[in-house]
């Protein structure tokens, strides 16, 4: 387990909150396979180990170790292929009330891995939670990006947006990010490359994880997001909230 620093450290100590009954799952797409080492994990240690401090159960897992099929459905064996690790991978989301994808950059963009994740998650969007929402709803994603060359912000501008278009809730500095010089430098957990001892970032990934864990608990003691005017039970149903019903007009 990853030591926390004197701050973070503090931080637990004095938290009035209670977080364990909440769930977390951090799927690292990284395109190197175990046991190579991944710098984005290294980074996202550091959140993980707060939120573990703090009885959060967390499930990590390195995407490229998993047969995950290509494609936007729940299950991919019922469309050709013979073997699908998705299933068992969305349990897990679909458990956890906090989901953060880890994504190295690679010309500017999240990894393909990455890419691969959100188009299964995207593949499981149309299910419905009891309440007739989406499945999504009530939970809360977040970003951790590390890379050589610029593109931070842009790929946890779109990992966030592409978990809110799916009913994820996004809280307040939901991303954190290092960048190394450009060009073929050091990575994050390199000797001399100063990753784990940037302030900045240590700051950012601590605020994303406080983040998320405040917002995670206010959603669950809350039941969620309320389901006036989002349920689509009722919108298939005929029901049209502040529009006219076209079921029932005169």
């Amino acid at each position: 387990m990853t030591d926390l620093s004197d701050i973070d450290e503090q931080l637990c100590e004095q938290s009035q909150w209670d977080f364990s009954d909440l769930r977390a799952i951090f799927i690292n797409c990284t395109l190197k396979r175990s046991p190579e080492v991944s710098n984005t994990q290294g980074l996202a240690d550091g959140s993980i180990a707060i939120m573990r401090r703090n009885g959060v159960t967390v499930d990590v897992i390195r995407a490229i170790d998993h047969e995950i099929a290509t494609g936007v459905q729940p299950d991919m064996t019922d469309h050709g292929w013979e073997r699908d690790d998705w299933p068992a991978i969305s349990a897990q989301v679909m458990a956890a009330d906090i989901l953060v994808l880890l994504s190295p950059i690679w010309l500017g963009e999240k990894s393909s891995v990455c890419t691969q994740v959100i188009e299964r998650l995207y593949g499981n969007s149309h299910i419905l939670n009891d309440a007739g929402q989406y499945a999504y709803y009530g939970r809360v994603g977040g970003a951790i990006i590390t890379g050589n060359e610029d593109g931070a912000k842009h790929c946890a501008m779109n990992i966030l947006y592409s978990l809110q278009h799916l009913g994820y809730t996004i809280a307040p500095q939901a991303d954190s990010a290092w960048l190394g010089e450009a060009g073929p430098g050091p990575s994050y957990l390199d000797a001399g490359s100063g990753g784990p001892e940037n302030d900045f970032t240590n700051r950012n990934t601590t605020f994303l994880t406080w983040n998320l864990l405040h917002l995670a608990r206010m959603l669950k003691d809350a039941g969620g997001i309320p389901v006036h005017g989002n349920q689509r039970t009722l919108w298939d149903a005929g029901c049209r909230f502040d529009y006219d019903n076209p079921e029932h007009r005169a």
